[in-house]
């Protein structure tokens, strides 16, 4: 499917959406889109809440953030998503923190279709002060001395879309990654629909020439987009470098809202789709961007004789 009308059949307001991709392979593409399509009333869940989110609330799409990370990946804050947590400022949001391992115990326990997954982590922590979802059950076996065991549950996490972004799929669906992965798979498999960006769509047999690299299945997908430089400012390993100079700059530009406010109708509502904002970077910008071979040895998997 194309970026537009997947978004327009698996995004609609007030639903559950769930953006994956740890530091690498960030949707954004599929975020900007979300932008375009003017969505509204969202509950955002990204276990790395990082600048689509914050152009997503800013855009105001997104009502409620469920998250165990805010920030500018090392280079920085978050502007609107600060000034609406903090201030309420021009409207509040509600947030729901997380450790990160609480999130993929979320994501675990949605995934499996549990009741609740158990962790040990919050004991200690103040996160329970502030979120009431993080709760105590008693262990139906003894504890480490013996004695009836409380401890810490969190909810599963089940989306009503999750959107991800990979280096490549067959048209079937099956999707494969390499690099620095997350969650993605769980993601996936926790919610109702399923939607896959991809840098490129590639025949049947480069998936099956190297199956190990396929990490959601075809029967878990709803739609693939092929979209290329999809993920920028993040990075796709073999095809696209992390664009650290736009991470800096965004905390300036988030600072201001007007500033804020006029990127995003230059760059994501000035643009017809991400296409567009590729070209309107140029070949130059891209250039810079532009990664070496670092190829991975073959293997030989064996073929019956």
């Amino acid at each position: 499917m194309s970026m537009k009308a997947a978004i327009a059949a698996f995004v609609h307001d007030g639903a559950t959406v769930c953006l994956e991709g740890f530091t690498h392979l960030v949707p954004t593409a599929a975020g900007h889109e979300i932008i375009r399509q003017g969505r509204r009333d969202l509950t955002v869940v990204r276990m790395t809440a990082d600048i689509v989110v914050d152009q997503m609330i800013a855009a105001g799409c997104v009502t409620r953030l469920v998250s165990s990370f805010v920030g500018n990946s090392s280079a920085g804050s978050l502007g609107e998503l600060r000034r609406r947590v903090e201030s309420g400022d021009p409207a509040p949001l509600v947030f729901e923190e997380y450790s990160h391992y609480g999130m993929i115990c979320r994501y675990l326990a949605g995934s499996q279709r549990l009741p609740f997954y158990p962790l040990r982590s919050y004991g200690g922590s103040d996160l329970p002060s502030v979120n009431s979802d993080l709760r105590k059950v008693t262990s139906p076996y003894p504890g480490p001395d013996g004695e009836p065991e409380q401890i810490y549950v969190v909810p599963p996490v089940n989306p009503d879309v999750t959107i991800i972004h990979a280096q490549r799929a067959d048209r079937g669906g099956n999707t494969q990654m390499w690099g620095l992965t997350g969650i993605q798979a769980e993601a996936v498999y926790a919610a109702d629909k399923a939607v896959v960006v991809v840098e490129e769509i590639v025949d049947d047999e480069v998936v099956r020439s190297d199956p190990n690299r396929t990490l959601v299945p075809a029967h878990a997908v709803d739609a693939v987009v092929c979209c290329p430089r999809g993920a920028h400012p993040s990075f796709a390993q073999g095809y696209y470098d992390r664009d650290n100079a736009f991470y800096r700059a965004w905390s300036h530009i988030s600072k201001d809202p007007r500033r804020l406010r006029e990127w995003l109708d230059e760059w994501v509502r000035g643009t017809a789709d991400h296409a567009e904002y590729v070209d309107r970077h140029g070949e130059e910008f891209w250039a810079r961007l532009a990664v070496g071979e670092a190829l991975s040895e073959p293997v030989n998997y064996g073929r019956r004789l």
